[in-house]
């Protein structure tokens, strides 16, 4: 997820659709509510919760322009993606 700066957040969940709507709609207070973070600016989907913590994992120990370009390589606009995935 990312605000328009960008500032990043790197989050795991077992269901993208409902946790992409809470943090669009502030739904959770944190780091996402407090900086305004509203586009699902990038996702990977795994087969199960441990491979998904391990991804997750190896994205945080990224720094700031390493996570930008990863998600340049599949959104090169930065476009919210959420529309993508409730349709």
């Amino acid at each position: 997820m990312a605000n328009e700066r960008p500032t990043l957040y790197t989050g795991m969940t077992n269901n993208l659709v409902k946790r992409a709507y809470q943090h669009k709609n502030e739904l959770i207070d944190g780091f996402t509510k407090k900086y305004h973070i509203h586009k699902l600016v990038y996702y990977e989907i795994f087969n199960t919760a441990i491979e998904a913590i391990y991804r997750e994992k190896q994205i945080k120990d990224l720094d700031k322009k390493e996570k930008i370009e990863l998600i340049k390589i599949k959104n090169r606009e930065f476009k919210d993606l959420y529309q993508d995935i409730i349709n």
